[in-house]
């Protein structure tokens, strides 16, 4: 089974404060990799999960959207810049979330960098169960076991 340790965990917070600024588009693939291996991955692709995955929206127009990173069947995150609200994002997370089938993950989570909000669509919709500063993510661990499934 892979897990996280505290020492990985302390390592990526570290890595995160030292390296990245919070830039979507340039660090989102970096942060998201590292994320993985802080819970005992190689990486992200090594986990099965894919970056930029495209999603049909639901409009007239055929337009398409790119979800952060696609784990099915366990997570789909959606990255901001840092400091973004993110709860003006919500419904973008929804939708793409509601349009991953088969196989649609359980879990969501919005994240700005310096924050992660945890939605689990099996037990609430509109709010999410937790939100975990990335400083409280070595104490908080628990909150991620979806990433540490085998």
């Amino acid at each position: 089974m892979v897990a996280a340790t505290p020492q990985s965990l302390d390592k990526f917070v570290n890595f995160c404060k030292q390296h990245i600024k919070g830039e979507e588009r340039k660090e989102a693939q970096t942060f998201l990799d590292r994320f993985f291996r802080a819970f005992g991955h190689e990486g992200a692709l090594e986990a099965g999960a894919s970056y930029e995955e495209a999603i049909k929206k639901g409009s007239k127009k055929g337009k398409i959207g790119f979800a952060d990173l696609v784990w099915k069947p366990r997570v789909l995150i959606e990255m901001k810049k840092r400091g973004e609200d993110l709860s003006k994002h919500y419904s973008q997370a929804f939708d793409y979330w509601t349009r991953l089938v088969p196989n649609r993950p359980r879990y969501v989570l919005l994240c700005n960098f310096d924050e992660f909000w945890i939605f689990d669509f099996d037990i609430q919709l509109d709010t999410p169960v937790d939100v975990i500063p990335l400083e409280q993510l070595p104490e908080r661990a628990g909150a991620f076991a979806f990433m540490e499934l085998g």
